[in-house]
């Protein structure tokens, strides 16, 4: 059985999976930036019980940053209230095609 998914190479604009694909990407090459550039960092994802996400949590010395990533850069998006409510310090940034820059450099 052929996995469409694996073989679907149509333009990213035209696939189904272009966020999940995004997400992965950011996430992976922000790993790597932050290895090869011996930066040391916790990170995680934050989901709460009734399904309120987000994408990507960064600690590093002590500041917490939050991201959202957004293959379309005119997504609306909001900050879940409950996770401004707790972690009143955090940044929350939305990382889309347009900016990706301010994430991987």
């Amino acid at each position: 059985m052929r996995n469409a998914l694996i073989a679907d190479f149509r333009q990213a604009e035209m696939r189904t999976d272009i966020g999940a694909l995004w997400e992965n990407f950011m996430i992976s090459e922000r790993i790597k930036y932050l290895k090869y550039n011996g930066i040391w960092a916790n990170n995680w994802f934050w989901r709460t019980v009734e399904q309120k996400e987000i994408d990507y949590l960064e600690e590093a010395d002590g500041q917490l940053s939050a991201y959202e990533f957004k293959w379309n850069a005119n997504a609306k998006v909001k900050i879940p209230k409950k996770f401004a409510e707790t972690y009143l310090n955090s940044t929350f940034t939305i990382i889309h095609r347009d900016n990706c820059d301010i994430f991987l450099l």
